[in-house]
């Protein structure tokens, strides 16, 4: 619940208040009957926000189903304003029975707390609760609470952000996570792709073909909805202490990926990036996805940072170096780490936004994704491609494939490199797995509703 613009006056919220018993009085000589006035319990000057509204959708949604059948709803007014949302029902039926249905959806899940729905009858009565209502804070007694004012503005805020946020967080986990699966099935089936698997061939590799990687992605979700929620349970700690409970979560996953393929790594380095993201997006997590992937990736190099670089720096004793810790010691190529400790920083300044110009002006998804690899493959320190063929040759193949950006990339191009990749034992996979990034990132800021 971000301040700013969305911040109201005192005159504001008067103003609303007197055209809210305005609508009341119309709507009652125009019907006769009891009216429902559903508004938001929210603290502080800050009355809407994407995720408030969200749950005020879902509170007027949950009011419907407990209505429906019972009660003719001879018309309904809904606002969302800045002032906060509303709605203003016109219910034909016994008062005291609409607001036993009203009260139980308050009641029914812990953000229905914030739900406040005042039921008047048809002479403009405002019907009581039976029990009073506990506070948001401390569950003692609400208004024992309020009248004594025993919790300061930003307590109550905090409270109903983590009562908006815990009710959507398995949904929202869930999301992540299918958007996460979603994204690395789409990497695999971008054809052609030079020296990975794709649906033409297995590239440079003899142990896995599309219909696995496919599987490995799918066993990968319970790990990245986990990812989310520890990014969730760590958000008001710093950044860097949710890098181990990550960490120790993908070692996990890494044995679910070994199981499912059979000994065979399809998806470790996906395993590293995307669980960081998860985690920076469980992070920034407040009742709606974080849409920005700009925010997602600077976050995810908060979480590592630090971690990585001690790595880097220090590799743990008690084990042999990676090759990607060689690599740095022998050139300074940081490969993944550098991609996670540097936010994403060519694929959200460049990559992405070249990718939607190659996609409006094509249309063709698959295609601006091949060229996206491409874009990849010269940007990014690859150390899959000096593991497979040397600092040289990896090298050469950068320069050469940045000289075909220059022109047109047709698919006889994108095959005839495929070739060439493959019968050079090459195959660009720490590119891959950021195109699978990017495709994320891509989909993400398209999810500007939450529903």
């Amino acid at each position: 619940m971000t301040e700013g613009n969305n911040t109201v006056s005192l005159a504001e919220m008067l103003d609303a208040r007197e055209q809210r018993v305005y609508r009341q009085d119309a709507l009652r000589q125009k019907y006769g009957v009891p009216l429902v006035s559903f508004t938001m319990n929210i603290a502080g000057p800050v009355k809407n926000t994407p995720a408030i509204e969200r749950t005020f959708n879902e509170g007027l949604e949950l009011m419907h189903r407990s209505l429906a059948g019972s009660f003719i709803i001879c018309e309904q007014i809904v606002i969302r304003a800045k002032t906060g949302c509303e709605a203003l029902l016109a219910v034909d039926g016994d008062a005291a029975e609409i607001k036993k249905r009203c009260v139980q959806v308050e009641e029914a899940a812990p953000v229905g707390r914030l739900f406040d729905m005042d039921v008047l009858d048809a002479d403009g009565r405002k019907l009581d609760r039976a029990h009073e209502r506990s506070c948001i804070v401390c569950g003692r007694p609400g208004r024992t609470c309020a009248s004594r004012r025993l919790h300061s503005v930003a307590e109550l805020q905090d409270a109903a952000r983590d009562l908006i946020a815990g009710y959507w967080l398995d949904r929202d986990a869930e999301q992540a996570a299918q958007m996460i699966v979603s994204a690395l099935s789409e990497e695999v089936c971008t054809t052609p792709k030079p020296g990975l698997v794709d649906l033409n061939n297995n590239g440079s590799h003899k142990d896995m073909d599309a219909p696995l990687m496919l599987k490995s992605a799918q066993c990968l979700l319970p790990y990245f909805r986990t990812a989310f929620r520890i990014g969730y349970a760590y958000r008001k700690k710093p950044a860097a202490e949710t890098f181990p409970p990550l960490r120790l979560a993908g070692l996990q996953a890494e044995n679910t990926m070994f199981e499912t393929t059979a000994g065979v790594n399809t998806h470790k380095g996906a395993i590293f990036h995307f669980g960081l993201i998860a985690g920076a997006l469980g992070r920034l997590y407040n009742g709606v996805l974080c849409t920005s992937a700009a925010d997602t990736a600077a976050t995810a190099a908060a979480i590592c940072r630090d971690a990585l670089a001690r790595e880097l720096e220090q590799p743990a004793s008690g084990r042999g170096s990676t090759f990607g810790e060689q690599m740095y010691r022998l050139y300074g190529l940081r490969g993944a780490r550098g991609e996670a400790m540097d936010g994403y920083r060519t694929i959200v300044s460049d990559i992405l936004p070249a990718f939607r110009r190659d996609l409006e002006k094509t249309g063709d998804h698959n295609k601006a994704g091949c060229i996206a690899l491409l874009r990849l493959i010269a940007a990014s320190e690859d150390t899959n491609m000096i593991h497979r063929g040397g600092y040289d040759l990896a090298a050469r193949t950068r320069e050469q494939v940045a000289g075909l950006l220059q022109g047109e990339i047709t698919e006889a191009i994108l095959l005839e490199l495929d070739r060439a990749f493959i019968s050079r034992n090459l195959s660009p996979g720490g590119a891959a797995d950021l195109l699978g990034i990017l495709y994320f990132f891509h989909e993400l800021e398209a999810q500007k509703n939450p529903d």
